[in-house]
């Protein structure tokens, strides 16, 4: 394998990149936005303005792929938190204080920046912007596996390139293609184009929206490293995070008609009318900046791929364009960082040209998704009031981590940790019926939860009124 051709030069396929980059090999990563040479949003990454964490598990696997780059992103102001110093508020209650996982907090466009930075360096790496995906053909024999044809950015996508002349469009040779293009991925129509049937798209869809508001707060201003008030159904939440630079970013969150106001004046209301003020208290302590940032493509969708037969060797999809979710649960790139790390084992074996090697891919991509997409569209699910699963088991799941999450309320830090756990994806579900959480939950029911966590001291106001 000596080409490869990545669509797509956000997260997932940068990490892609940096799973494939080799010595003797060249890795093109083809975009259509104009890429920034300094950390700043861009069209294509739409939710750019909004908050974002990498779970535990997902910094982990970008270290791995990019050894050093955790103390990169903390030199450029990333800032570290312990999950477990966040005020956490839930219908239960708050969650208590008590050392967990460690994440570091920054801008999308910061991360992005410096992961883009460190991938272009990689041997053999090329990075070509402007230029959007066109259509994928079948090479003849004797030549590359695949030709990616591509046109300046902004073109129609018809059969001719669109307007202009022949110069704008331009065909890229791989002996293996990685789809990393996210929601707006083509590869349904070019594998219609192909003659390959239809994948099944699984979607769920609660019409989650958030906005956004950049808060500037000294160092020290809150009692917490961070504030999170969860959505239920008919109830909005948000959160506010800090980042680089001394800003933090205060997020309100809602579904359906709950969607907040893309406003200021109406985002201040919606925050004030949340279960707890805590939100709207943070937001008015400091000078905001800009305009309100909202985002509202949130739905969950994934193509089955693994399920098409007769899939092509060569060609694979990773990251949203195989598997989207709900933004507000913070799993995209985490997973992305997964697959890429699938991508570089299946490539030391030697598997991803190989003939089925892709289709193996594909399944294990889907298989690494599976826990996220169950967390995030049955959360959704609830949101939505859509019902839920039926199965006698997952019911059975879906009361005992209710019951965790009651537990915690009240203090229980073990069952606290090993939902963040479960959550952050280093331990997977079936972690939560060990038999000394079982017992825990029979002491409590038993014996009594005890007094629920208190309300955390956010502001020094609070502490005065203590």
């Amino acid at each position: 394998m000596q080409d490869v051709v990545v669509i797509g030069a956000g997260m997932a396929g940068l990490l892609a990149a940096a799973a494939l980059a080799r010595d003797g090999r060249t890795v093109t990563l083809l975009d259509r936005d104009l890429l920034p040479d300094v950390p700043q949003p861009r069209p294509g990454v739409p939710q750019g303005r909004q908050p974002h964490l990498l779970l535990h598990r997902g910094l982990s696997a970008v270290e791995d792929l990019l050894p050093g780059f955790r103390d990169e992103l903390q030199a450029a102001g990333a800032v570290a938190v312990d999950t477990g110093d966040l005020a956490w508020w839930g219908p239960p209650g708050w969650a208590p204080r008590a050392r967990q996982l460690e994440v570091l907090l920054a801008s999308r466009p910061l991360v992005e920046h410096l992961v883009r930075r460190r991938v272009s360096a990689l041997p053999g790496v090329r990075v070509v912007a402007a230029v959007r995906g066109a259509g994928l053909r079948r090479g003849e024999e004797g030549g590359p596996r695949w030709w990616v044809d591509t046109v300046e950015a902004g073109w129609a996508d018809t059969p001719d390139g669109g307007p202009g002349d022949a110069d704008g469009r331009h065909a890229w040779p791989a002996d293996l293609v990685v789809d990393a293009s996210g929601r707006a991925s083509r590869l349904p129509v070019w594998l219609r184009a192909l003659g390959l049937p239809a994948a099944r798209v699984e979607e769920v869809d609660a019409h989650v929206g958030y906005a956004t508001v950049r808060v500037r707060l000294p160092a020290d201003a809150l009692g917490a490293a961070g504030v999170v008030l969860l959505q239920q159904r008919g109830r909005g939440g948000g959160l506010a995070l800090p980042a680089e630079g001394g800003w933090w970013t205060v997020t309100a969150v809602g579904a359906g008609a709950l969607r907040p106001p893309r406003d200021l004046p109406g985002l201040r209301a919606y925050l004030a009318g949340l279960p707890d003020d805590a939100l709207a208290r943070v937001a008015a302590a400091g000078a905001v900046d800009g305009d309100v940032a909202s985002h509202r493509q949130t739905g969950n969708r994934r193509h089955r791929y693994d399920r098409v037969r007769g899939w092509p060797d060569g060609l694979v999809a990773v990251g949203d364009a195989l598997c989207a979710f709900d933004p507000v649960y913070g799993q995209g790139i985490t997973v992305a960082a997964l697959e890429a790390q699938a991508l570089r084992a299946a490539d030391a074996r030697g598997d991803l040209t190989a003939p089925g090697g892709a289709a193996r891919l594909l399944r294990e991509c889907v298989r690494l998704g599976a826990v996220p997409w169950r967390i995030a569209t049955g959360e959704d699910r609830a949101l939505a009031g859509l019902p839920g699963p039926r199965s006698p088991v997952s019911a059975l799941a879906g009361r005992w981590i209710g019951e965790l999450t009651r537990m915690a309320a009240h203090g229980d830090t073990v069952a606290q940790a090993g939902l963040s756990r479960v959550y952050h994806l280093v331990a997977p579900p079936t972690s939560l019926f060990r038999p000394s959480l079982l017992v825990r939950g029979l002491r409590a029911r038993l014996r009594g939860y005890g007094p629920p966590v208190p309300r955390p001291a956010l502001l020094p106001v609070d502490e005065a009124d203590r």
